[in-house]
């Protein structure tokens, strides 16, 4: 390979690794954001994760079209476009229509606009998923180097989750009834600002495109659905994103709920903690990935994850833990500790569900999207469960969801069509 080509395929990963960061960002608001909303409606804590992951369900096929039609970096500069119009959306919600009531008094106009705002960032967030995660598993080549690539750029990623809900839970100390989205509105800016800059800067950076395959999209779809393996880990990813968004999301509502002053700081700073270990376990992920195969990894996270929530689900509440500055119940610091095993997840059912497709992974990375709408499907579920059997014992349910992964990882993912 000639160094112009060396240099066009660095230049490549670099952009996906920075827009992988992106995606976390703008993700991991909706949580700490849910906490402003519950004062005002009870039920509201997990509708804008969920209004975030319902455009998944939209636009996943839409964006693999778009790539086969205007290729990758195109349909990244598109989703940028939507990343900033969302944030502003979602900054309008602290201005507008606080005084306004629509469907029957049911809610108020600002809160529309910020679910509205979150659907947005929702088709955002789904096309640079769709355009990051098949072009590192490409570029490195695919088995145990893609998922290496997977997994360096998930480092970026869960940086970035690490730092959102900590800046949330610093602007907002304790939560009041009269605690507002303009009290985080500087954190609205900085992702304004953030998405014109990745805007201008993927614009003039050089990207070689990987060779689309020609052919109806439909036909690619029929196609890439006569794999088992992607059929199952289609299953596996809509499972998985409902364990990574649940695990924290569930966490931040039950920590900001204890009585102590600034709870709400305690819980975000606890739950950048759950993505600091994500970025622990990616970033060791990244070092042994080309020597470990993504199976036994898979295996072995999933495995530990189900014996770390059992235990928290288990342990009295009684015994308690100074953590991150507030008196908390041990069983915390496990459901934590559970993002050194989901860290590895997502590179590696997708690496998995992807192997041996060829021509159709473009298509295959475009139903993929679609199920990671299991991130605002399966939190919201455990959040109406939470209500109903406490916010612990809705961990039931991330238990099975996890034991679904494990047998992804034994038994589904082996490759069922070698055409």
């Amino acid at each position: 390979m000639s160094t112009e080509n060396n240099n066009g395929k660095l230049v490549a990963i670099i952009a996906m690794m920075f827009l992988f960061a992106m995606i976390s960002f703008v993700t991991n608001m909706a949580a700490p954001f849910g906490n402003i909303w519950g004062f005002t409606y009870e039920w509201a804590g997990m509708m804008g994760n969920m209004m975030n992951f319902a455009a998944y369900l939209f636009m996943g096929i839409p964006a693999g079209i778009m790539i086969t039609k205007i290729g990758y970096k195109k349909t990244a500069l598109v989703a940028l476009a939507l990343g900033f119009v969302g944030i502003c959306v979602q900054y309008m919600s602290s201005i507008y229509g606080a005084d306004t009531e629509v469907f029957g008094g049911i809610m108020k106009m600002n809160f529309l606009i910020y679910l509205c705002g979150a659907f947005i960032c929702g088709f955002c967030v789904c096309i640079l998923n769709t355009v990051v995660n098949p072009m590192l598993n490409l570029l490195g080549g695919g088995g145990n180097k893609g998922n290496q690539y997977i997994q360096i750029g998930g480092t970026l990623n869960s940086l970035s989750g690490t730092l959102t809900p900590m800046l949330v839970g610093v602007l907002i100390g304790t939560l009041t009834k009269d605690t507002s989205m303009s009290d985080v509105s500087p954190l609205l800016f900085i992702a304004m600002a953030i998405f014109a800059l990745s805007f201008v800067v993927i614009y003039f950076t050089k990207i070689v495109e990987p060779e689309q395959a020609e052919g109806n999209m439909v036909e690619m779809i029929q196609g890439a659905l006569k794999y088992r393996h992607l059929i199952l880990g289609i299953i596996a990813i809509f499972f998985y994103v409902g364990v990574e968004i649940g695990l924290p999301g569930e966490l931040n509502f039950y920590i900001s709920k204890m009585p102590f002053e600034g709870a709400a700081t305690v819980a975000g700073s606890i739950c950048a903690l759950y993505w600091l270990l994500m970025l622990v376990g990616r970033f060791t992920s990244s070092f042994i990935s080309g020597k470990i195969s993504t199976r036994t990894q898979i295996v072995t996270v999933s495995s530990v994850a189900l014996v770390f929530i059992a235990i928290a689900i288990l342990m009295p509440e009684s015994v308690t833990m100074n953590l991150m500055g507030g008196e908390v119940p041990v069983k915390c610091l496990f459901i934590i500790l559970c993002g050194l095993c989901t860290s590895v997840m997502w590179g590696g059912i997708f690496n998995l569900a992807t192997e041996g497709l060829g021509k159709y992974t473009a298509a295959a990375s475009g139903l993929f999207m679609t199920m990671v709408v299991g991130g605002g499907i399966m939190p919201l579920i455990q959040d109406t469960v939470a209500k109903s059997v406490g916010y612990i014992q809705s961990y039931w349910i991330v238990f099975a969801m996890v034991a679904y992964i494990l047998f992804y990882g034994l038994v589904g993912s082996r490759v069922s069509n070698k055409d």
